[in-house]
């Protein structure tokens, strides 16, 4: 087993899950641009533009998880997506090689497909429609170069999640769960879109059973926690969960669009940024369902189901009494 495992960019949400996960596993060391707030004693600070700080952290180690991202919907100037997501994984390639490491576990997004897709599975054209999803497809592209100079010694394995929701996290899943929750919340559309979600206690135990089982080759897996839950289901959910119920009022999509390019203008203007924007209405209402047969037939069972991480997450941050005020911002 390789048991000497570098996570790089595992300061954030998903990294500091995993770190708890995994540690009694695997000897780890976590590279990042921010220190952790609850690993430091394993953290060191460096980045993935700079190639010295790689070539000297991957020394000696077996395993590389690369979580490293600019994942966020207004990064500016759009450049850092390539930056970070492309040359940064092309950094992490180098160093690798310059240390003869062969195994390496990449997160990149089900945002390759775009928006609107009819349940993609992982062999579903990739036709991106942001910069993020655009410089993911271009990371997965080098990946793939870099594995087939030997696909017989080295091991890849591309993670593409949906939306990851869980405790502590400050996205886009939590301020809907948070307007739900305070009642203060208009369904855009009728709500019977669906939507993929994956929790965050079950992703980090997938990449963890990859890490435990390491083979030679290339696998690709989309994550997500099934079944699916429409939007309507979802404000069920908050439902049953909070023992309240929640009053909702439906907008019509144009409206909730018009609404949208207001706050764009607004943001454009004043220079600040906004939770409304035409961008998150579009995404809101959009049908995101993927296929996650593979994963779920690959030998991983999920500790918790979809219900159960939503409720986890919605006791944790609406309901019970907290130790500390940290928390990730994320999509």
């Amino acid at each position: 087993m390789n048991n000497k495992v570098c996570f790089i960019g595992a300061s954030g949400f998903v990294g500091t899950r995993l770190i708890e996960t995994a540690k009694n596993e695997f000897s780890i060391k976590n590279l990042d641009k921010q220190q952790s707030h609850f690993h430091p004693e394993i953290t060191e600070l460096g980045d993935v533009r700079n190639q010295e700080s790689l070539d000297a952290a991957l020394t000696g180690y077996d395993t590389v998880v690369l979580l490293a991202a600019e994942h966020r919907d207004d990064v500016s100037p759009v450049s850092l997506y390539y930056d970070v997501n492309v040359q940064g994984t092309k950094n992490v390639l180098a160093a690798m090689e310059k240390n003869g490491v062969k195994n390496i576990i990449f997160t990149s997004s089900v945002a390759v497909y775009g928006l609107n897709k009819t349940n993609p599975d992982e062999n579903h054209p990739h036709a991106p429609f942001n910069h993020y999803g655009k410089s993911k497809w271009q990371a997965e592209e080098v990946l793939r170069e870099w594995f087939n100079k030997s696909p017989t010694d080295r091991s890849l394995t591309i993670v593409r999640p949906t939306v990851i929701f869980g405790e502590r996290n400050r996205g886009n899943v939590y301020n809907l769960l948070k307007q739900i929750a305070g009642g203060k919340f208009a369904m855009v559309g009728a709500g019977t879109n669906y939507k993929s979600m994956a929790y965050v206690g079950n992703i980090v135990e997938f990449i963890k059973y990859k890490l435990l089982n390491v083979n030679a080759g290339y696998e690709v897996y989309n994550y997500v926690d099934k079944p699916d839950l429409s939007m309507n289901e979802l404000v069920s959910e908050v439902e049953k969960s909070l023992n309240k119920k929640i009053p909702s009022t439906h907008l019509p999509y144009a409206l909730g669009m018009l609404g949208g390019y207001c706050f764009d203008i607004l943001s454009k203007v004043t220079g600040k940024k906004f939770a409304i924007s035409s961008v998150r209405v579009k995404k809101f209402c959009a049908t995101t369902q993927f296929d996650a047969s593979k994963v779920h037939s690959s030998g991983f069972v999920a500790p918790y189901s979809l219900s159960q991480g939503l409720d986890r997450t919605l006791k944790y941050e609406f309901v019970h009494d907290k130790k500390d005020d940290i928390t990730f911002v994320s999509e």
